[in-house]
């Protein structure tokens, strides 16, 4: 039986790909590489030294969809697939809409069809809105979210909860991650965006490979943060992979329900120590320049993990210096 990646070659899909393979899991890949590269594929097989089955295909084609279950027997879904980019979420509304909603309720309507009820979500922190604190607990619920991206994920979680209820053989695991960062230690995948890049750390990256000859820092006088720039709770990407392994142990133990985690580390690092600790630990500059702040953006916040850990036996283990270390080390990695 496999566990079916759409998005799987992407960013944390990819991570998540080798983290399976590396469990004895049998997996699926079905991506059409909007935001990935097929050389990814090819780089998972040389970590893992193992072989999987890949369709290149959109996770909204129904009909290509059920190509895939047909031909596979396939016990659980990870969905990965969908627009991530919220600024142009903002520009393009309709495009998020109809990608992320309505690709899910086709993965979900194939999944029922024939008989795959246990999926693991990827969704997001964006979900909680501006909540008033800058913890985050799962207990909360979702918030007013800020931007279509993150009314999809909002969306999608609801739909979930709908199915559950309609048919409580389901598994459900919805996963809210915060902000990952950082790249697999081999230095053969990891986080290249296409375009803008929507996150800080591949801002810091194009600067320091001097792709950008500075890093705009939105805003220095935040109230709550240690030196008055914007922080947020960064978790390296491989210690996210995990979390899905331990959501998919928890579904196969528990037999009906739905489960929410946080997957963070519980500590909120500012732009400005992101940058420092970048610089220090790769030994090279990263030129910076304070300007107006965004409209939108919270002066901080943060996970409360501590359901994960408890409930999944999951920790985010690698340091701020991993993230930084790593996610430099694949950028040279390709050049």
């Amino acid at each position: 039986m496999s566990v079916l990646l759409p998005g799987g070659a992407g960013y944390i899909g990819s991570h998540t790909a080798v983290e399976l393979l590396n469990s004895g899991k049998e997996i699926i890949i079905i991506d059409n590489f909007v935001n990935s590269k097929p050389e990814v594929l090819e780089n998972i097989k040389k970590i893992t030294g193992k072989d999987f089955k890949f369709y290149k295909i959109d996770f909204s084609d129904e009909k290509e969809l059920e190509k895939v279950f047909k031909e596979n027997k396939i016990d659980s879904v990870i969905n990965f697939a969908g627009y991530k980019a919220v600024g142009e979420s903002v520009k393009e509304p309709l495009k998020y809409y109809r990608n992320n909603v309505s690709g899910a309720i086709v993965l979900f309507e194939v999944m029922k069809k024939y008989n795959v009820k246990k999926i693991v979500f990827s969704s997001s922190a964006t979900i909680y809105g501006d909540p008033g604190t800058p913890e985050y607990i799962e207990e909360m619920g979702r918030g007013k979210t800020t931007n279509p991206y993150g009314t999809t994920k909002c969306m999608i979680e609801q739909i979930l909860e709908d199915i559950y209820v309609s048919d409580n053989s389901w598994d459900i695991g919805i996963l809210r991650y915060f902000n990952p960062v950082g790249a697999h230690e081999s230095g053969l995948i990891g986080e290249e965006p296409k375009g803008i890049p929507n996150n800080l750390m591949p801002f810091i990256m194009k600067v320091a490979n001097k792709e950008l000859d500075h890093l705009n820092v939105f805003g220095n006088d935040y109230k709550g943060t240690k030196d008055g720039t914007g922080a947020r709770d960064y978790l390296h990407v491989v210690d996210l992979a995990k979390g899905h392994i331990k959501a998919l142990e928890k579904l196969d133990k528990e037999k009906s329900g739905v489960f929410t985690y946080n997957l963070g580390t519980g500590t909120a690092y500012t732009v400005l120590e992101m940058i420092e600790t970048f610089k220090k630990v790769n030994n090279i500059d990263v030129p910076y320049e304070i300007v107006e702040r965004r409209p939108g953006d919270l002066p901080i916040f943060f996970a409360n993990p501590n359901k994960a850990e408890k409930e999944l036996g999951w920790k985010a283990e690698k340091t701020l210096e991993d993230m930084c270390r790593d996610s430099w080390n694949y950028i040279k990695n390709k050049s």
